[in-house]
């Protein structure tokens, strides 16, 4: 008999797991953030610091935990260690065990986890890019293609459901809309990056309902505008500045996961109303 301590417990232990997990990947995210735009091997050599390039030991590799007790130094030349590489190891700690909350269900977890795993690490590293260098590399984007179809696929064994109409409809629409646009204004108005990684986002938003997809799609776009609106407001942008349109299309992405469902049906509500 399992009892309700029993399941608390189970609860602990899953949202632990899945945090110390984030955490590790956050670290190695570290690595392909700074290496993968540089065309360097994210395996070897291994992490040392960029100031008196020792090696940086076990002990002071721990995610968050070693940037605090080192007081954001190296413990060799005293280098200070950018605020960035525990951020991302946060970040992606939390974005882990939001994607684990959403997982959970009356029915047991969510068998479309592991690919929206493998996405929010890839989203996290992406962004970090983008930002950095206005482009999505394709050693990063290219290889989720045959990710998501493995992880739509292990998703519709384990459950029995195969949405492939709302899952074709929703790639269509992000491919659509950005490849469109990147037609239209000849690649000034979208990089040719964010038309590569649209059928990913849109086919994983699409198998959760066609209205997460739309909604995702609808909130990349309008986060993009408030930010350009906001940066133009304090002067750090003008009328033909490029804004990086990545980390606005992942994170409509995250809305259009988390909550795209419920805002298509309450708007259908409303319309219909």
């Amino acid at each position: 008999m399992i009892t309700s301590a029993d399941g608390a417990a189970v609860a602990v232990a899953y949202f632990f797991v899945l945090g110390g997990l984030g955490l590790i990947v956050g670290s190695f995210l570290n690595v392909v953030i700074y290496r993968v735009p540089e065309g360097l091997s994210v395996v070897r050599p291994g992490s040392a610091c960029p100031q008196c390039h020792e090696p940086i030991n076990a002990r002071d590799n721990v995610p968050v935990l070693s940037w605090l007790v080192l007081r954001g130094r190296c413990r060799h030349c005293r280098a200070p260690i950018p605020k960035r590489y525990p951020l991302v190891e946060a970040l992606t700690g939390a974005v882990w065990l939001a994607l684990g909350w959403w997982a959970l269900g009356p029915q047991g977890l969510d068998p479309l986890l592991p690919l929206v795993l493998v996405l929010g690490s890839a989203g996290v590293a992406l962004s970090f890019i983008d930002l950095d260098h206005h482009r999505l590399p394709n050693v990063i984007v290219l290889p989720l293609y045959p990710v998501t179809v493995a992880g739509l696929a292990l998703a519709g064994v384990l459950s029995g459901e195969w949405p492939i109409g709302p899952t074709v409809a929703g790639t269509a629409a992000w491919l659509a809309v950005i490849g469109g646009i990147w037609l239209l204004t000849r690649g000034r108005g979208m990089g040719f990056g964010d038309v590569k990684l649209a059928p990913v986002l849109g086919a994983t938003l699409g198998w959760v309902s066609f209205g997460s997809s739309v909604v995702g799609l609808f909130a990349g776009f309008l986060l993009g505008a408030v930010a350009g609106v906001v940066l133009m407001a304090r002067g750090r942008a003008g009328r033909r500045s490029h804004l990086p349109f990545g980390p606005f299309l992942l994170a409509g992405a995250a809305i259009g996961l988390f909550a795209g469902a419920a805002i298509a049906t309450a708007y259908a509500g409303w319309v219909a109303a």
